[in-house]
């Protein structure tokens, strides 16, 4: 054992070498709100829940499609600094709301090293999208989620692909409603990318009503229906308008703007009221 005469001399002779060595990375799942165009004028677009997702264009996983995500610097890099700058990267975005999701340590969840991802949910309203994305980046729709048994079957659409995964969850935890997450098909997606997703849909599904985090999907000024299809989309089910509009009495506030010239009467348009 080695002697050390201060703190000063112990970090200047400590050898680190003697520790294994890990990368840590950030990943995003950055959600927002599509709309799909009705063909009938008379009808409102139905709102989709979408997810940004980048062509790999390297191996491994070349030409498979993954979360943006990025390397921690070690040296100047705050995780929550590196999921900023991979955001800024890939999307131009900044100043969205960010939230840490949960932290991926699968021994094997990367062929090259041992790589630690912690993973993080971010939600935007795609309006405010001024630059064009990355050639190799894609918005691609919820378009179903379905669990049966305890098995859940995502697709994800965009104009030129259909992505399909399925994933198990075990029980961890019965009292907190904690579960594992298997992947048992998945033939599009890089590294353990359909964990997170299903893990950051669950998180925006399991906090919607509860907290605000929804109007960080949504435009300044928006009808109480365009708001509750947000609602339905994230949720995956219907709602009752009387109930809707319990749950969001004291979240919004009413305009004296009208949203007109959309081959319907006028709707009131309503705002996020401020906390």
């Amino acid at each position: 054992m080695e002697n050390y005469n201060n703190e000063k001399e112990f970090i200047e002779n400590y050898d680190v070498t003697k520790y294994d060595r890990l990368s840590m990375t950030t990943d995003i799942i950055l959600v927002s709100v599509s709309k799909k165009e009705a063909i009938n004028y008379r009808k409102t677009s139905k709102k989709m829940i979408s997810i940004l997702l980048v062509k790999r264009n390297d191996f491994p996983f070349k030409d498979k499609w993954c979360l943006p995500g990025g390397f921690l610097n070690p040296k100047n890099e705050t995780l929550e600094e590196c999921a900023k700058n991979v955001l800024k990267r890939e999307s131009n975005l900044s100043d969205i709301y960010l939230e840490q999701l949960y932290t991926f340590d699968d021994i094997k969840r990367d062929p090259r090293t041992r790589v630690v991802s912690t993973a993080y949910v971010a939600l935007v309203d795609k309006n405010k999208l001024t630059h064009e994305l990355n050639e190799s980046a894609s918005w691609f729709d919820i378009t179903e989620i379905k669990e049966i048994d305890n098995i859940v079957n995502i697709t994800l659409d965009n104009s030129n692909e259909t992505i399909n995964f399925s994933i198990q969850k075990n029980v961890i935890q019965k009292t907190t409603d904690q579960y594992s997450f298997l992947v048992l098909k998945n033939e599009s997606i890089a590294f353990d990318h359909p964990k997170v997703i299903l893990s950051g849909i669950e998180r925006i599904r399991n906090k919607i009503n509860y907290t605000d985090i929804v109007f960080n999907m949504m435009p300044k000024y928006f009808t109480l229906s365009e708001l509750q299809e947000v609602y339905e989309a994230i949720l995956g089910e219907k709602l009752l308008a009387p109930a809707f509009r319990r749950i969001i009495a004291n979240k919004v506030e009413k305009t004296d703007k009208m949203l007109t010239g959309k081959g319907h009467r006028p709707s009131v348009l309503y705002k996020y009221k401020e906390k």
